[in-house]
């Protein structure tokens, strides 16, 4: 992309132009303020020079237009539980939070889509949808304080992802405000619609770089009937991984497979005191819905099939309350991982489902050569391996070793047919790998693409491209 010439310095004129478009009450560039939009989930701070809480798309509109005008910076923002970076200030300029575009606008029981806005917690859409017996099926782990707009900036997936796929299937529209300012409505509110390009598509997963989300209409399912929830036990890591890939050559699509290695489990058991089997090499934990047949015989088959493959034991939660429990174990993990080490590295890798055995031996075979704390666990149905490792990162012969492990563990993913990147985006923190995935001519055209969107290069900038 050509240079751009930045204004870095935020003056006071400006500042007084931006107060007047959102208020006083929300526009701050006091120190407190912008240390508390400084940093993500990534742990890196980058502080901005001004935090911005606006309410409409109109004032996005006006922020973006002042921006084009005098050239600073400005970077939408979502809860801030990105894991590439996505939302740092990393070269200055402004945040807009989008937390007071919190509202469910309406839920459509007839034609089966919802309207919301982009600062809706996803977990809360989970919620209300389930109240009208309907069915929201991306579900992140973060589902809880992650916000809709940043799940469709990310093209978040989730445990259901398996069977019910990422965000990108589920978003029919979207209100976007272009980086020059204007107001664009992309999509349909139909199950069908091909009338000119896929704006919609080329949104997701773009990153917060080519618009700022203000509206989306998702579409939902009937909610399943039941769900039944088994966690099979292993002593074996690989038998746990071929498990994974017998399960789907018998054609049983779970909701869910998640898979803990003996890492996660004693981290998550030393955090929660929920009675996990610390001894275990492996866990799955997989979950299966529909009527209260279907569900019951798939979770009787999938025991039986994990018995017959090497599973040391195999339960079935017995109550909504065991298996709220167990998701509990897998959704602690993250946090839990810090008492291995003050730092991590979180990579979010993705195979070939019968490639997922492969994946498990290269992951142990790294932590024998480098001696690090290296944890996986994820989304086994669908492939989706997350890879972290905790060090301190100011001890400069493990970070150097953990740099070596990740590009060996990309390098040896795209071997297998893989991507570095399942969904967690880009950002910041994978962009210096992204030429191992994307050719010189796809990212040529991809940058061509944020031109013609941003031409003074004002949106997110320093995100995606390295």
């Amino acid at each position: 992309m050509r240079e751009i010439r930045i204004q870095r310095i935020l003056t006071n004129t400006i500042f007084k132009q931006l107060q007047d478009i959102v208020g006083t009450a929300n526009c701050s560039r006091a120190k407190e303020d912008l240390a508390c939009y400084a940093y993500d989930a990534t742990a890196r701070t980058y502080m901005p020079d001004a935090v911005l809480f606006p309410q409409n798309s109109s004032e996005i509109s006006a922020i973006l237009r002042l921006a084009n005008k005098h050239g600073f910076f400005v970077i939408p923002r979502g809860s801030g539980s990105g894991m590439t970076g996505g939302s740092l200030a990393v070269s200055g300029g402004v945040i807009i939070v989008m937390t007071r575009f919190n509202r469910i606008l309406k839920i459509d029981r007839e034609n089966l889509i919802a309207h919301v806005e982009p600062g809706v917690v996803t977990g809360h859409l989970h919620k209300a949808v389930e109240k009208e017996s309907l069915f929201y099926p991306p579900d992140p782990s973060s589902s809880e304080f992650s916000t809709m707009g940043g799940n469709v900036a990310e093209c978040a997936g989730g445990p259901s992802a398996v069977k019910y796929g990422v965000t990108r299937d589920y978003v029919l529209g979207l209100e976007v405000v272009l980086p020059t300012g204007e107001i664009i409505n992309t999509g349909v509110q139909t199950a069908k619609g091909v009338v000119g390009y896929d704006l919609t598509r080329l949104i997701i997963g773009s990153e917060g770089t080519l618009g700022i989300i203000t509206r989306i209409t998702v579409r939902l399912l009937p909610l399943p009937e039941v769900s039944k929830t088994i966690i099979a036990v292993f002593d074996k890591i690989e038998t746990a991984a071929q498990t994974v890939s017998e399960i789907i050559r018998n054609r049983i699509i779970p909701r869910t497979m998640e898979y803990m290695d003996n890492a996660s489990i004693r981290c998550v058991e030393n955090y929660l005191k929920i009675g996990l089997p610390v001894k275990a090499e492996a866990l799955l934990l997989i979950e299966v819905d529909g009527n209260e047949d279907e569900a019951n015989r798939a979770a009787n088959e999938l025991k039986t099939l994990c018995i017959n493959r090497g599973a040391t034991s195999v339960e079935k939660a017995m109550t909504k309350e065991a298996a709220a429990n167990i998701w509990k174990a897998r959704k602690a993990i993250s946090p839990a991982l810090f008492s291995y080490g003050p730092d991590k590295i979180n990579e979010d890798i993705v195979v070939p489902r019968s490639k997922i055995p492969d994946i498990v031996k290269k992951i142990n075979m790294l932590r024998d050569e480098t001696g690090l704390c290296i944890v996986s666990f994820g989304h086994a149905g669908d492939g989706n391996i997350h890879f972290n490792i905790m060090l301190d990162k100011q001890n400069k012969d493990e970070l150097e070793k953990a740099k070596t492990a990740v590009e060996a563990l990309f390098d040896y993913t795209l071997e297998l047919g893989g991507t570095i990147s399942g969904e967690h985006g880009i950002g910041i923190t994978k962009a210096p790998y992204i030429k191992k995935e994307i050719g010189d001519v796809e990212l040529t055209l991809m940058k061509n693409i944020k031109n013609i969107f941003d031409p003074k290069g004002i949106l997110n900038p320093g995100k995606i491209f390295p």
